[in-house]
């Protein structure tokens, strides 16, 4: 008996009984024993019976070929009927129908996938890599979006953070701000669906740019708690309104749990409750170190924290001065691309090529525009929709090679160097304060602005390496230190050649802290999670240009004290053998010991006259000098530290100001060594 397979996942066998197909047609007889078939499943097949239908195709084949060179014979009438072809068969072993149905199949698997169900699954892109990460992440988006409201609403920030443990790894997060509050129908959207937002498509400075950030902690939090989020929010002259609301992954919109008007305490603001499983750890890379660096890098901000173990920590306004507003501005020919053109080209309201290009762009004057026009071949007046993909790449050509001013910068809102002094002396005890900030400049045609503070001595440690504190437009970086354009160019920094220690390949060592602020409408990071700035020549350049400003000043600073600390021990040394001369020379001559003593005490005191220079508190010689200071602006400020002193405020009282004394002028100290010179001569 011969087995063969069939279609439909059956199996033959041999039975003297009639057959019938699935249609009920009599079946055609398929050899000369004219034998009928029955089918049997093949889920019903035993071990045994699996084996003897197992085929042998190549024995099969050799039967054929031998038949075929066989002489014919005798022919019945059974014989007309030939058994129906085989299928042929691809490369690959697999029949084309086989084939067809593999394809369909793959074919009815692809799908959408939403940009939610994604960041889902990879939330690590978004900073919640672990647990200790997950909570930072979660406050640090909060406290931008509460810090962007208010400023943009022209409100000085007042942001209550609270962090309570509500189990063995579960923590609920609280953030309230007072700032103008939120659309009620603004907030489902906001904080249930990822991708949006309202400062995506602006080019102006912000801290948030991707509309993700509080939409995705609210996500962490339903994955690992499966609570939603919790908000309030309440603008003027309207009540508040309560949303508990859950994000949908699969299709990426808000599923509202809860909506309900509620009475608060409180006249404008947004409250924001999330519970996920997280860690709380102090030191660095964590909260307290966050809010820490936040107050410092915004003065005009109040920030009262409640830690998981009940703490309280304040950190009060040091300046009641807002930062600049900015303005939106358009995108600059030098920094768009020849796709981002064509789109733009497309999407135009404007009928002709002159207007298109001087309501576009930014810094498009109307001889700009001609010039870019002729250099295109193309004129004003050519029509938008003439415009096809070669007449494009003139434009796109011809702005590349023409002159064009640099993009505005009242889109930027720099700290200031006052500020920054303010936010050093609110955060860190130091000797001396200095701060710089570079003037705007562009990388691929957005415009951005690099900022600078140094503090050093006082009660900052001495025995590890210099401290790196990154900020890009106002938000501390905490994370992937090694892979900033900043910290690679603070590295490249020759600190040793400003008196400061270094070794290869790592931060000055000493008591030293370095601020670099990075203000840009859109900040180039590396990852969605915002925590490195890419690594581009022009943003590097400029940071190492300001830390090396700094460093000079720095440099000047640390050979005063030196050469101060060399003077005092020189009129230690005078007083201490005054009394002994005085008297030998009573002894010797009979001269008054009083006035002897008097009269050395006045020539020490010339001598070593560098020890009594006195500074105010901006770090500026009280004494009047003929030669400018280069310590003499109003960025460096030069305190002495007292172990016991506690407070440090760079708008104390007039009566209650720190001086040092101390510090030598260059020009003292030429004198005094000329006068050496000339006595030495005579």
């Amino acid at each position: 008996m011969r087995v063969r397979p069939v279609l439909g996942g059956m199996v033959w066998r041999s039975q003297a009984v009639a057959f019938r197909d699935s249609h009920g047609l009599p079946a055609t007889p398929l050899d000369r024993a004219t034998l009928h078939y029955e089918w049997l499943p093949v889920l019903g097949c035993t071990r045994t019976m699996s084996k003897q239908m197992t085929l042998d195709f190549a024995s099969a084949k050799a039967q054929k070929a031998k038949s075929a060179d066989a002489p014919p014979t005798s022919k019945n009438r059974n014989d007309d009927v030939m058994p129906p072809d085989k299928p042929t068969r691809s490369r690959n072993g697999s029949s084309g129908k086989n084939e067809k149905s593999v394809a369909e199949k793959m074919a009815s698997q692809q799908r959408e996938i939403s940009i939610s169900e994604f960041f889902a699954k990879n939330r690590h892109l978004l900073g919640f890599d672990n647990k200790r990460k997950s909570l930072l992440t979660t406050v640090k988006e909060a406290v931008d979006n509460s810090l962007d409201a208010c400023e943009e609403a022209r409100i000085l920030p007042k942001l209550h953070v609270e962090v309570t443990q509500t189990g063995e790894e579960t923590f609920r997060v609280l953030i309230r701000d007072n700032g103008p509050g939120i659309v009620k129908a603004q907030i489902p959207n906001i904080f249930g669906k990822l991708l949006y937002g309202s400062k995506f498509h602006r080019l102006k400075m912000c801290r948030g740019q991707q509309g993700i950030g509080i939409s995705a902690a609210g996500m962490y939090g339903l994955i690992t708690t499966g609570k939603p989020i919790r908000v309030i929010s309440r603008t003027k002259r309207n009540k508040a309104h309560l949303y508990e609301i859950a994000i949908d992954t699969k299709k990426n919109r808000p599923d509202i749990m809860l909506d309900q008007e509620v009475e608060v305490d409180w006249p404008h603001g947004t409250e924001v409750v999330i519970d996920l499983v997280a860690t709380y750890n102090r030191g660095r890379q964590s909260i307290d170190e966050y809010l820490e660096q936040t107050a410092i890098a915004n003065p005009h901000a109040e920030i009262s924290f409640v830690s998981p173990t009940g703490e309280h920590v304040m950190f009060p306004q040091a300046s009641k001065e807002l930062p600049e507003e900015t303005r939106e501005i358009k995108p600059h020919p030098h920094g768009i691309e020849l796709g981002v053109l064509m789109k733009m080209l497309k999407e135009t309201e404007s009928s002709q090529v002159g207007a298109f290009l001087q309501r576009e762009f930014s810094r498009v004057s109307p001889t700009v525009c001609r010039t870019v026009c002729e250099a295109a071949k193309i004129t004003q007046r050519t029509w938008v929709k003439q415009i096809d993909s070669h007449g494009a790449e003139r434009i796109f050509k011809a702005f590349q090679k023409a002159r064009i001013m640099a993009p505005s910068t009242d889109c930027l809102a720099p700290i200031g160097g006052r500020q920054i002094l303010a936010g050093l002396l609110k955060g860190l005890k130091a000797e001396f304060y200095t701060a710089t900030s570079r003037s705007p400049t562009v990388y691929r045609g957005n415009p951005f602005q690099v900022e600078v503070g140094l503090a050093y001595g006082g009660d900052l440690p001495g025995d590890q390496g210099a401290r790196l504190i990154r900020f890009a437009n106002r938000v501390p970086l905490l994370y992937q230190q090694s892979h900033c354009a900043v910290y690679k160019s603070v590295l490249d920094s020759n600190w040793r050649s400003y008196g400061v220690p270094q070794s290869n390949g790592a931060l000055p060592q000493g008591p030293l802290v370095i601020m670099v602020h990075f203000a840009s409408v859109w900040v180039p990071f590396t990852s969605e999670s915002k925590e490195a700035i890419a690594d581009y020549d022009e943003i590097r350049k400029e940071v190492g240009l300001a830390v090396r400003e700094c460093a000079r000043k720095l440099q000047i600073f640390i050979r005063r004290r030196k050469r101060t600390d060399r003077e005092g021990e020189r009129r230690s040394a005078f007083l201490r053998y005054i009394p002994e001369v005085a008297s030998a020379l009573q002894a010797i001559t009979g001269a008054d010991r009083n006035r002897v003593m008097d009269q050395l005490t006045e020539i020490a005191r010339l001598r070593t006259e560098l020890a009594d220079r006195e500074l105010d508190e901006d770090g500026q010689i009280i004494k009047k000098r003929v030669r400018k200071d280069q310590l003499d602006d109003e960025h460096t400020v030069i305190v002495e530290r007292d172990p016991a002193d506690s407070k440090s405020d760079l708008f104390e009282p007039e009566d209650n100001r720190i001086i040092k004394r101390g510090v030598k002028s260059p020009r003292a100290g030429r004198k005094t060594k000329k006068t050496a010179r000339s006595r030495k001569g005579r």
